[in-house]
């Protein structure tokens, strides 16, 4: 039996690449999770404990997953969790692997830029017509490269691009802040 769950943490080692017996591209990374709380003694947020997790990305996910992660980035992760026992050279133990579905930056600690990649033959299937034509708004569509680079620039020349509340934000953000 496999429970879904949802994990924040950060990302532990930098995510390795490899494939399955069967060639599907996986990319590997663990994951810690440490909860925190208030000592009243000394008025500051401790480390209480740290849970560790093995994170497995397949297929187009994990290809993302690699490119994108590095080790101490703050992520979300949603997936299938397994927990099963091992044993190796006489030493005993558990591990909680999760098959991500889902992985993410966890943007209370910082930025990220998002970059739709190209379709793949599977998604790039025939649609109907009006689907398909990026001009017709009478029915529902997604959006082709060119209109998402259509809608970058013009979000980017409104009002004369940036506020300069960005910049303010990435040089507070330099310093290394914790969840209250």
């Amino acid at each position: 039996m496999h429970d879904t769950v949802t994990i924040v943490g950060n990302v532990a080692t930098d995510p390795t690449q490899g494939r399955t017996t069967s060639g599907i591209p996986v990319t590997n990374f663990r994951l810690a999770s440490t909860h925190r709380r208030f000592d009243d003694a000394t008025q500051t947020w401790v480390d209480v404990t740290t849970n560790w997790y093995s994170v497995a990305a397949f297929r187009q996910l994990g290809e993302h997953a690699k490119v994108s992660l590095r080790s101490g980035d703050s992520v979300i992760v949603t997936g299938r969790m397994k927990i099963r026992a091992w044993e190796n050279n006489g030493k005993q133990g558990t591990s909680v692997d999760i098959d991500a579905d889902a992985i993410g930056h966890d943007l209370r600690w910082g930025t990220t830029a998002y970059r739709r990649s190209a379709r793949s033959a599977v998604d790039a299937s025939p649609r109907s017509a009006a689907a398909s034509d990026p001009h017709d708004d009478s029915g529902q569509r997604s959006l082709s490269g060119d209109d998402v680079a259509d809608i970058d620039t013009s979000w980017a020349a409104r009002d004369g691009g940036l506020s300069g509340a960005e910049d303010d934000f990435a040089d507070s953000s330099a310093a290394e802040t914790r969840p209250l």
